[in-house]
């Protein structure tokens, strides 16, 4: 679905000639094949879909450490290019979960997975990454996890 979304909305950006959104769709399916060329090294046809909302994920991730960085050497020019690109690739992504979302699912996960302590944390983040990929900051739950198991 996502597969599609992204060459209908390319097609859609270069008739009303928007170049932006064009140049952030274009490197969102560049990470796309590139996810395909790694999941063909594994024997698979294609990524799947929760490889490529975590690639999402990670080039937003990714966008917001260069805003930081841009905005500590004054060039908000390159800062707000970055903005817009992830605004542009957030389009693509499921809703976000807010905090208290994010806290229910963790403990639900906790609960499911039976975790008890710290060693327990890979049951219950790869729980979450199962059910959650692309809705939630997983550098953030990560903290949330170990704070809930110590």
């Amino acid at each position: 679905m996502l597969r599609e979304d992204l060459q209908k909305a390319l097609k859609e950006s270069m008739l009303a000639h928007d170049t932006q959104r064009v140049g952030a769709i274009r490197l969102m399916i560049a990470g796309m094949k590139e996810k395909d060329v790694d999941a063909r090294g594994k024997g698979l046809k294609e990524a799947s879909e929760t490889d490529l909302l975590a690639m999402l994920q990670n080039m937003v991730k990714q966008r917001r450490d260069s805003i930081s960085m841009y905005l500590q050497g004054n060039r908000q020019d390159l800062a707000d290019k970055e903005q817009a690109e992830i605004t542009v690739i957030e389009t693509f992504l499921p809703k976000q979960m807010n905090d208290d979302e994010i806290q229910n699912a963790v403990k639900a996960a906790i609960s499911a997975t039976g975790a008890a302590s710290m060693k327990d944390m890979g049951k219950v983040m790869g729980e979450l990454k199962a059910k959650y990929t692309g809705q939630m900051d997983f550098g953030k739950v990560n903290a949330l996890v170990k704070t809930l198991l110590s």
